[in-house]
């Protein structure tokens, strides 16, 4: 009986120990979660919606479908584009992938 008694508090620290390691761990993954998947995907978030207030009449864009134009209206949630020969499309400012510099340059 006095054998059970004495290792009883060694159990205790143990289980103690075991807790603030298995918290230490939950920490360091969530770390790693937020650095390598959130924050980038919050970056990229602001930078579209930054290119996206940005778009002006007469920007040429690709949209998300691949479809090359150029902008010839724009509204407060759609946006006009001249696809070719006088052909204009009415489309969501979210469907634009990219804003196609006058240089070639993609932004």
């Amino acid at each position: 009986m006095e054998l059970l008694l004495a290792m009883a508090p060694q159990a205790e620290g143990q289980a103690g120990g075991g807790m603030i390691s298995t918290l230490i761990m939950f920490g360091a993954i969530f770390a790693i979660f937020y650095f390598m998947i959130i924050r980038p995907q919050q970056k990229r978030a602001k930078e579209q919606k930054a290119m996206l207030d940005a778009v002006q009449k007469g920007d040429k864009v690709v949209l998300s479908g691949g479809m090359h134009g150029t902008v010839a209206g724009l509204e407060e949630k759609t946006v006009l584009v001249d696809v070719g020969n006088n052909v204009k499309i009415k489309f969501e400012r979210t469907s634009i992938a990219m804003v196609v510099k006058e240089s070639g340059e993609k932004n």
